[in-house]
């Protein structure tokens, strides 16, 4: 600091030498951001502050690596610096109790309306966001108080607007509040948080979890019968005041899924209906919620009288293994989403992934579910006390207490400094080094690479303590009852475990297996196949019996065993892996596409044995080296033809399986499957440019390139995805044929050329299809050339080309071909982009064609995600419309809709609907990822594999299919609401 400024603040000297000493990623640019910092100070006459930050104190530098490093925190100073001058006259804390205050007192004043509060709410929360982070960094609080301190403060908030709304309905007569002074004693609301609200250990850019329920008897209730539907429209409007994006943005993000059945309840409850739910439709996992549960605001008595009623439902008196297995399984489920397989730094999740928060709660979460029926000190919802409490009463040992302890804060604080970056939602490590850089920094470390030591022995020593308590491999022998597979007659009890297990026709697969003990498939030849194979059985049995598709997984199996051509190496792998079995068991069970292609081609099942396989990421460079690398010493049209079937064919099942297994998510899925069709394509056009050129000749000056549109275009591919694409070519003016033995006039060259890459993608070998090609897009679709030369290409696209068909260009992209050509034609379909247009036109012309999709083709039902109204369509349609009418904002082309929808500019789109517009394609592309993964055919809610019904949970991180349908019913309106709006102009 300067010499003589504040040097009477009271924090004079945590301002002078704060604990942490941060670097900046770019000094030149910290500079020059702390010095319009310091310009906007002066402009307000905040002289202090100027001083300091033009200073050359240890203060100025910590302040001037802040801003640079957070953009979240150098925004809040730079629209409001005087949130930070006030820190010369008060320490953090006093300003922050001084901020509680001024929350509490916001819905009490009387000319508060919802407006006001709202306004008054949104800056409080900004700057106390502010400074809690500042604190954070600065080394003045630790992880468990930064936690406490959101905690309280979502907690202020949330009373203060539950307050102003029941005093409106006391004012309005729809409530007769007992003491309106204090609105919430006796008013009948109450609202518990969970979660990480609950156990007061909120992330700095967390949501809240609530759960809402009303006393119908409560003395402020004046009509009993009306209650339910009062209270649903006050939380409606609760909901509305919190999360509202508006100019002086949000308060927090809230969630209310997690009450009683969300997709047939209302979003308050009667109490006494809850309690009914709980007792006799609760599942385990509502259990463990429940762990967390927290009165904070409304009726707080009433919440408190709630949770003790709910006492023997969460805490059971004897030991629930059966319950702790249910639990276990969830965590399996988000493992498997999110975990990333093995411990990775760059893109690792830092609370869903191997070695992360979750593992450490689920933890202590299963052993208080064990233990708190007997033991009430096991009860509490924090995580750390509750470690603690563990080992005093010997359940854990002081070692995994400790470890744990220190693990958990270390890896809050990492998920601080993701979220204190832009303030956004985030739980995984950048996956660039410059974002990883800035993450070390901020916590302190010299560089990236310091940090990603601890990181990595961080999430080390957490797997270390799970896995003695969770993840010890099962034995493989039996113990569920009989399984006795001798001889040629089925054993009664053999027949009984079967059905136990999960089997419709014990007495077929009793059949199946005996078959295998003959040694009828090369698999089961040897004697040491078939031992290994009858050490495996009852493992094997009970993975599918799990697969609740039981029989058909297990004919899916022995149809896999028909064509290995050996079996020893499966089956010791097997058995030595239960992971790599519960996979294959999914992959039967839940996965009717997936299982085709092992059953049809068991060598790429070969592809799970790469020990890499779910850590590294199957991005072009790693699936063009392994391109190359099977290609090596291929000669013949044919034979490459048929590899390239091959490869693709199991890179597909592999990023399949990666997807399935959460290594990868539903986006980078999409790039992967459009990378690989991409390079396949791509080598295929190569192949038969070379071997039309034996005959034919080449055309003099003579180019072909390959326009990918539709989800080829904007790198969307699914597992079962056809490619849309145009074959533009180009030539020498002065050319009349090409120089072959058989010449051909260029037009009829390049058509004969295009019709012989369609049957080499297209034809069925033995090596079956390697993709199917739909060519309609192209100039004048099925009426014109199946190939387009360039300068009829621009002709028609700038002359003849109808609104719908430059909506298609905008998601083009080559992805094959003449480099040259290439560029010139991503720079013609760049050109036909950037016409200028008439907006509304434009809009009413997508609106137009979009009625007339849903009229022509009906979605089927609601789980028709393409063409159901607010469907992949609208999304697709607004992002379209969007790119041609400029209303994007990016300084270069984009074709891929999730990144077009968050980038929608202001003036198109407020943030509440690109945040909606955003959150719905992620949601839809994960399920049709997974659908399309695991499916040849339509998705039918009422005939689905039951185990597909697990995996679209788990990646869409919901409890049960309940909530996810109603998830989608209000997705699926909020996206028609936004399409309305945006394309046809109507107001909600």
């Amino acid at each position: 600091m300067t010499a003589g400024v504040a040097t009477k603040s009271k924090n004079r000297d945590w301002f002078e030498k704060p604990a942490h000493e941060l670097v900046p990623l770019d000094r030149d640019r910290a500079q020059r951001e702390i010095a319009e910092i310091a310009e906007a100070a002066a402009s307000r006459e905040l002289t202090r502050l100027a001083a300091l930050l033009t200073g050359k104190c240890q203060l100025a530098a910590f302040l001037e690596a802040v801003f640079d490093l957070s953009i979240f925190m150098r925004d809040c100073v730079r629209r409001r610096p005087e949130i930070l001058d006030a820190l010369f006259d008060h320490t953090i804390g006093e300003r922050l109790l001084s901020i509680q205050a001024a929350i509490a007192a916001a819905s009490r004043t009387t000319e508060v309306s919802e407006k006001t509060l709202m306004q008054a709410l949104r800056e409080l929360k900004s700057e106390a966001h502010f400074l809690i982070a500042l604190a954070d960094l600065a080394g003045d609080a630790d992880a468990a108080t930064t936690v406490r301190r959101l905690s309280d403060l979502a907690d202020a908030c949330i009373r203060a607007a539950v307050d102003f709304l029941l005093r409106d309905a006391h004012f309005q007569g729809k409530l007769k509040l007992p003491d309106p002074e204090n609105p919430a004693e006796g008013s009948g609301w109450v609202l518990l948080g969970m979660g990480k609200l609950g156990a007061h250990e909120l992330n700095f850019s967390s949501d809240i979890d609530l759960v809402v329920f009303l006393d119908p008897e409560a003395p402020a209730v004046i009509d009993p019968f009306d209650a339910t539907e009062l209270f649903t429209r006050l939380t409606r409007r609760l909901v509305r005041i919190l999360q509202d994006r508006t100019e002086h943005g949000y308060v927090f993000r809230t969630d209310l899924r997690l009450r009683p059945d969300p997709g047939s309840t209302p979003l308050a409850i009667p109490v006494q209906a809850a309690l009914l739910y709980y007792e006799g439709r609760g599942q385990n996992w509502e259990r463990a919620a429940m762990i967390k549960a927290r009165p904070v605001a409304g009726d707080l008595k009433a919440g408190v009288a709630f949770l003790k009623e709910l006492q023997p439902y969460v805490w059971r008196k004897y030991m629930d293994f059966a319950a702790i297995a249910d639990v276990h399984s969830i965590k399996r489920q988000i493992h498997a989403h999110k975990g990333h397989g093995q411990i990775a730094v760059k893109g690792h999740n830092v609370k869903l992934g191997r070695g992360g928060i979750r593992e450490i709660e689920f933890f202590v979460q299963t052993q208080q579910l064990i233990a708190g029926g007997r033991f009430p000190e096991l009860r509490g919802r924090e995580t750390v006390p509750m470690l603690a409490q563990l080992a005093a009463r010997g359940w854990i040992t002081t070692d995994a207490r400790d470890a744990l302890t220190r693990q958990y804060w270390f890896l809050r604080r990492v998920e601080h400094a993701i979220q204190m970056v832009a303030d956004e939602q985030l739980h995984t490590l950048p996956e660039d080094d410059e974002g990883l850089e800035r993450i070390a920094h901020m916590l302190g470390y010299a560089d990236r690479e310091a940090f990603a030591a601890e990181f990595r022995a961080s999430l080390q020593q957490v797997e270390r303590h799970y896995a003695a308590l969770f993840e010890t491999a099962p034995e493989l022998s039996s113990g569920v009852g009989n399984l006795v597979f001798t001889g040629d007659v089925d054993d009664p009890d053999t027949l009984q475990t079967l059905h136990k297990i999960g089997f419709e026709r014990p007495s077929d697969i009793c059949r199946v297996i005996r078959s295998w003990h003959f040694g009828r498939y090369r698999a089961t030849q040897s004697a040491e196949a078939r031992e290994r194979l009858t050490e495996l059985t009852p493992a094997l049995l009970e993975a599918f019996g799990r697969t609740h598709r039981a029989d058909e997984a297990l004919v899916r199996f022995d149809e896999l065993l028909a064509g290995l051509p050996a079996g020893i190496q499966l089956f010791s792998l097997l058995q030595s892996n239960p992971a790599l079995l519960r996979l294959l068991a999914t992959i039967m069970g839940a996965a009717p596409r997936l299982a085709a292609i092992v059953t049809r081609r068991p060598h790429v099942f070969d592809g799970l044995l790469d020990p890499g396989l779910l850590s590294e990421l199957p991005d072009r460079e790693y699936l063009a080296t392994r391109l190359t690398v099977f290609l090596e010493a291929v000669k013949t049209y044919e034979d490459i033809l048929d590899r390239l079937r091959i490869f693709a064919a199991e890179q597909k099942f592999l990023i399949g399986v990666r997807l399935m297994t959460g290594a990868i998510d539903a986006p980078k899925a999409g790039k992967a499957f459009s990378d690989l069709a991409d390079l396949t394509v791509g080598t295929a056009l190569e192949a038969v440019i070379d071997e039309f050129a034996v005959r034919h000749g080449r055309v003099k000056g003579g180019r072909a390139a390959i326009l990918g549109m539709g989800k080829l275009g904007s790198r969307e591919l699914t597992a079962g995805s056809d490619i849309d694409l145009i074959l533009l070519y180009d030539h020498n003016a002065d050319v009349d044929e090409s120089d072959g033995e058989k010449p051909l006039a260029p037009s009829h060259y390049y058509a004969r050329l295009t019709q012989r890459l369609i049957s080499a993608v297209s034809a069925p070998t033995a090596e079956g299809v390697l993709y199917e090609l739909d060519l309609r897009l192209r100039p004048s679709g099925n009426k014109g050339p199946v190939a387009t030369h360039i300068d009829a290409f621009r002709k028609y696209q700038r002359e003849e080309a109808w609104t719908w068909e430059h909506m298609a260009l905008t998601r083009a992209r080559t992805v094959a071909g003449e480099p040259t050509l290439c560029e010139a034609v991503e720079a013609e379909v760049a050109a036909v982009i950037a016409m200028e247009r008439n907006p509304a036109k434009v809009a009413k012309e997508a609106a137009a064609m979009r009625k007339m999709i849903g009229t022509e083709k009906p979605a089927r039902d609601m789980w028709d995600l393409k063409l159901i109204p607010g469907g992949l369509i609208d999304l697709e349609f607004i992002a379209q419309v969007a790119i041609l009418t400029h209303r994007v904002e990016s300084d270069r082309r984009l074709t891929g809709t999730a990144e077009i929808l968050s980038r929608l500019a202001p003036g198109f789109a407020d943030a509440q609907a690109r945040e909606e517009l955003s959150d719905a394609y992620a949601f839809y592309l994960a399920l049709t990822q997974m659908t399309r993964l695991c499916l040849t055919g339509h998705f039918e809610r009422n005939d689905m594999p039951p185990g597909l019904a697990g995996l679209l949970l788990d990646v869409t991180d919901l409890p049960d299919f309940g909530v996810l349908a109603a998830h989608l019913k209000e997705t699926e309106r909020k996206v028609r609401a936004n399409f309305d709006r945006l394309l046809r102009g109507k107001r909600n």
